[in-house]
This record gives structure tokens, sequence and C-alpha cells, in this order.
């Protein structure tokens, strides 16, 4: 089982995975509340986007813009479908607070991500039980795309509850 490290900063903007010391990917949003970021994972490029709500997420190809996966996204449901290639894969959230999430192809989850922290920076892991191809990068991209929307969703949240009290 290979296993990839993430890490973003919490007000940030840049995120970075990591396979041992070399980086092998990172997601560039235009700033921390942005709904648009550039992804490169393995040489390969990608754009991310996603409507105003969070519900619905999407990954297009960074070169020919062709749109190559669509994932709707119910905070209140842990499990998402997408399908790629034909192919598919459903996300599982396994706790409210995201600390742990997956993606599963066929009842099996292929990839495992885990978060550590969320003080000041949100860091984790990323488990591999399949080979690294196509789909598996954009299955990564998209599961630390939703991660970093319902962190969002969760930090917009507590500032409402913080005014509400206040």
């Amino acid at each position: 089982m290979e296993k990839l490290k993430w890490s973003k900063q919490i007000f940030g903007s840049k995120l970075e995975i990591m396979q041992g010391d070399e980086q092998i990917g990172k997601i560039d949003w235009e700033n921390m509340l942005s709904s648009k970021a550039q992804a490169i994972i393995k040489g390969r490029y990608f754009t991310l986007n996603r409507e105003f709500f969070l519900s619905k997420l999407e990954i297009f190809d960074g070169n020919s813009m062709a749109l190559l996966a669509t994932v709707m996204v119910n905070v209140f449901n842990p499990r998402s479908d997408v399908v790629i290639n034909g192919k598919r894969f459903e996300l599982e959230v396994k706790n409210f607070w995201q600390s742990r999430w997956s993606w599963k192809y066929n009842g099996a989850e292929i990839i495992t991500f885990n978060s550590h922290e969320f003080v000041s920076k949100d860091k984790g892991t990323i488990e591999l039980a399949t080979p690294m191809n196509e789909e598996v990068e954009i299955l990564i991209l998209l599961g630390l795309f939703v991660r970093n929307q319902f962190i969002l969703f969760i930090l917009l949240l507590l500032a409402v509850l913080f005014f509400v009290i206040v």
C-alpha cells in the first residue's frame, strides 16, 4: 500500500501532495474562498471548479478543458458518486469532522484520506490500495478538493454562529 502526504494552511490557498520528500502534486486556489483552483499531479494539469453552495464539484483537463468528472456533494449526506471513464466510484465521509474519508470502487476502499491537524495547518495522509493511474490522480484531487470545501463550510458556519452569539 502506497502512502502519500498532503498539507494545507487553513487560511492559505495552496495544498501540497508529497510522496516521500518529493512533491508530486499541488492545488492552488485563487484565494482562500475561491471556487476555482488549478492543480497538477504527476505532471498532468487540471482545473477544479465548484458551484456557489458546494453542491457540484467539477474537474477538467487543464490543457483541453474537457470535463473529466462531476461529483455532487451534500454536507448532510456522507456518500457521493462520480463516474470516470465509465467506472462508478463512491466517496464516503467517515465522520462528521471530515477527518477520514475514502473513495471506493465495487465496494472496496481504493483511496483513504486521513486528516491529522486542524488548528493552524490541515495535513494528513493518503493511502492507496491501487496503483496510481489517471483515475486515481483525478480521485485524489477531487478528494482533497471536497475536503477543502467542507472545511470552508465549517469555518463559515462557525463564523455565522460567532456573529449570532455576539
